[in-house]
């Protein structure tokens, strides 16, 4: 069955550049740039589904921590 849509976490990695996982399915890939990681996570994508099942559209959805001192 087609998945219509496939959402990847990106992070940034704590030795610098980005981390991505997708949400319901076993890809995971990293860069140093974002250009970078949006070819990674594309590759990923057609490399893990078949034609017929892969997802059309894919989100990168950006989470970003940040610490403050109070």
């Amino acid at each position: 069955m087609e998945q219509s849509e496939l959402v990847f976490l990106v992070e940034n990695a704590p030795e610098g550049g980005f981390i991505a996982r997708a949400l319901g399915a076993s890809i995971f890939t990293e860069a140093e740039d974002f250009a970078a990681l949006r070819e990674m996570v594309r590759d990923a994508v057609i490399c893990h589904f078949d034609d017929e099942e892969r997802p059309r559209v894919v989100r990168l959805h950006m989470v970003s921590d940040e610490l403050l001192a109070v």
